[in-house]
């Protein structure tokens, strides 16, 4: 089986160092964005995500996996320093391209055969990630993909960045508060890094994945995106958008299932098969293939007013349970103030 069915058939030594090539237009580029709105213009000079990323393949390192077994140790947990959807991240050092000069320090995220996430999205971060050069972004040194007896095994090699992420800072106990000024230039550079991807690159990038737990910080805590495996490209060929329809269902789905009143939670047959449509239109690309008359989504939201009881109702009355919640905060406050100036009173 050959591991880059998205590349040209091109044979290539154990010594070569350079990433294969991409055969035209990628699965991953925005599929998606078949069914949005046209503009009344279109840019054709502006080249795609899988031309740009023929143009730079070259800069990636391609590992063998003996290779990165060696780096961590034969992928040691002691040098575990990330879990995901992917797979699990390991620190470890790799030598210089030309083999010269002290080992380097990178972060390698393996695949996990058995996870939730698979080729689609290691092939999107190749090809996102060998685009993509921004301080504010993360490097992407190479990858592994071998096929053989034991199965797949694709890897990652990255830039290592040592201060964790965003999400471990804010939510850990063990990690130091963020000062209020470190935070802003965490939110500033985390919005350069997104400026970047939507308007400063040839081909736009639409992230699709920014959270807190995917924004790592440097030893000078220097925000970078990561993750790129649920990345598409922006809209071409005159198209305005790209489509988060599958996106939306599934929020309004878990939003429904959260419904105080149980004839307002839909059946857990409905929600199996939401999930599976949803699943199917994420394989197909296309959110117009998902029928009307059986889409769980819509039976469970309603038949006639999906958004308004899938969505609004809840939030609504999840809104009125948090402004009880602060009026009863603030009687107690009252109180406890009057108490104290009760008690101040000689």
């Amino acid at each position: 089986m050959k591991c880059f069915y998205y590349f040209k058939d091109k044979s290539r030594t154990s010594e070569q160092k350079s990433a294969p090539e991409l055969n035209g237009r990628s699965q991953l580029d925005n599929s998606a964005a078949s069914g949005g709105v046209k503009s009344s213009c279109s840019d054709t000079s502006r080249r795609s995500i899988p031309e740009l990323y023929e143009e730079n393949a070259h800069k990636l390192r391609v590992f063998s996996f003996s290779e990165l077994r060696n780096a961590t140790n034969d992928f040691s947990r002691l040098l575990k320093i990330g879990e995901g959807g992917f797979g699990i991240v390991y620190k470890g050092l790799i030598k210089p391209a030309d083999g010269q000069g002290d080992r380097i320090v990178v972060a390698v995220k393996k695949l996990n055969t058995d996870g939730l996430q698979g080729h689609k999205q290691w092939v999107a971060e190749v090809q996102f990630l060998g685009v993509v050069e921004h301080l504010n972004l993360v490097k992407l040194i190479g990858y592994c993909a071998v096929d053989g007896e034991r199965g797949i095994q694709r890897l990652l090699v990255y830039e290592y960045v040592p201060n964790k992420s965003l999400e471990d800072h804010l939510f850990s106990r063990a990690l130091p508060t963020l000062p209020w000024q470190t935070r802003l230039q965490i939110v500033l550079g985390a919005a350069q890094g997104l400026a970047y991807l939507h308007e400063e690159l040839e081909a736009q990038v639409i992230y699709r994945d920014f959270k807190s737990s995917n924004i790592l910080l440097d030893e000078d805590f220097k925000p970078k995106l990561s993750d790129f495996g649920l990345a598409r490209e922006g809209p071409t060929d005159g198209h305005t958008h790209v489509s988060t329809a599958v996106t939306r269902k599934i929020a309004r789905l878990a939003d429904s299932c959260l419904c105080k009143s149980a004839k307002d939670r839909p059946k857990m047959s409905q929600v199996v098969e939401s999930l599976k449509q949803a699943v199917e239109v994420s394989e197909e690309g296309s959110p117009e293939k998902c029928s009307p008359e059986s889409s769980g989504t819509d039976q469970v939201d309603s038949d006639n007013k999906p958004d308004q009881i899938g969505v609004t109702e809840s939030m609504k009355r999840r809104m009125a349970h948090l402004s009880r919640l602060g009026e009863n905060v603030t009687a107690v406050g009252r109180r406890k103030f009057m108490t104290m100036q009760r008690a101040k009173v000689p």
